[in-house]
């Protein structure tokens, strides 16, 4: 059995505005183990993202962590404060952002960077450092790399600053990385490539991946299992094949029918109606309600509780669409 590297439990991250509390993050538990590959899919406005800013330990005023656990390889991370935290991020968790300029500064060289990551963490010599950064950019399929490391970002194209961003995150050898739509803006030739050497490379390392996307066609091939987001809370876990042939929760099956794969052709998409809820006015009940075909009246007046079934599937729902083996209930809200 594969050992969980991160383990989070009722994770609640709140932002404090004039028009009241947003609970962006709202009772999140997820476990990840070493060298496995999480997707973390919803629509925008889920939670995704503040979940991942969340473990980093990156989130600002007005908003923060009120709420949970969150473990690294057994360190409680919530509560830490910021000078250690800046010892585990870099070393043992890493992020890789969905725009590489927020991970790159464009004044500085690209060899500079990666080699001041290094030496932030470990007490090796430069030339040691700039050796692995060398390294860690050919493993990412970037040529010349002993060239490129003297070249300042302006002078990658986006895919190639990508790449550089997940060299760098994968200089220290982390023991988890977190990646945020990070292949959303190229196109498909290069995010296929990109891909297929996270992929390897989390193999290879035994490095847990937690892809956050809203592209389930991305998550299919990458992932191992799937967590399903929605109005700041997991809604639906399980192996990535299982959850896609055969989703317990309404809001999964919404997704995948709005796939254009899944659509008949010449018939318009089964799109989801409505639109995702505002995190500060959530409704009564479950907050999918207001757009499921299968809502009824107890929807509408109470939050369900997660439902565990057989082979370590969890939905969140009072009325699961599939029939396969009930294991448990909680109370956990």
């Amino acid at each position: 059995m594969v050992s969980d590297v991160l383990e989070i439990r009722d994770l609640a991250t709140h932002f404090m505005t004039r028009a009241g509390v947003v609970k962006a993050v709202d009772g999140v538990s997820l476990t990840v183990g070493r060298g496995e590959v999480l997707g973390l899919v919803g629509e925008s406005g889920s939670g995704k993202s503040v979940t991942g800013y969340s473990i980093m330990g990156l989130v600002d005023p007005p908003g923060r962590v009120v709420g949970g656990s969150i473990k690294l390889e057994g360190e409680e991370l919530v509560g830490m404060d910021n000078d250690s935290l800046r010892h585990v991020r870099g070393k043992k968790i890493a992020m890789i952002f969905q725009d590489p300029m927020m991970t790159l500064n464009p004044v500085l060289r690209i060899d500079t960077q990666m080699t001041e990551a290094i030496l932030a963490h470990e007490n090796v010599s430069k030339k040691a450092a700039l050796a692995r950064a060398q390294q860690a950019l050919e493993r990412v399929g970037i040529p010349a790399a002993a060239e490129r490391l003297k070249s300042y970002p302006h002078q990658f194209s986006g895919g190639m600053r990508q790449r550089v961003a997940i060299a760098t995150a994968l200089l220290n050898q982390p023991a988890v990385i977190i990646a945020d739509e990070p292949t959303t803006a190229l196109d498909v030739t290069i995010q296929s490539q990109i891909l297929a050497e996270i992929q390897q490379l989390c193999r290879e390392m035994g490095t847990a991946l937690i892809w956050i996307t809203h592209d389930l066609t991305v998550v299919a091939g990458l992932a191992q299992r799937i967590a399903v987001m929605y109005a700041g809370r997991v809604v639906e876990t399980g192996l990535v094949d299982e959850v896609l042939d055969d989703p317990l929760h309404p809001y999964t099956r919404g997704l995948l029918g709005s796939l254009p794969s899944a659509a008949i052709a010449g018939q318009p998409l089964d799109q989801i109606p409505g639109s995702t809820p505002s995190l500060g006015r959530l409704p009564p009940g479950c907050a999918f309600s207001p757009r499921c075909r299968d809502a009824t009246e107890i929807c509408r007046q109470e939050a369900p509780v997660n439902r565990y079934f057989s082979n370590g599937r969890q939905a969140r729902c009072h009325h699961p669409l599939s029939t396969i083996a009930l294991v448990a209930t909680t109370s956990d809200t």
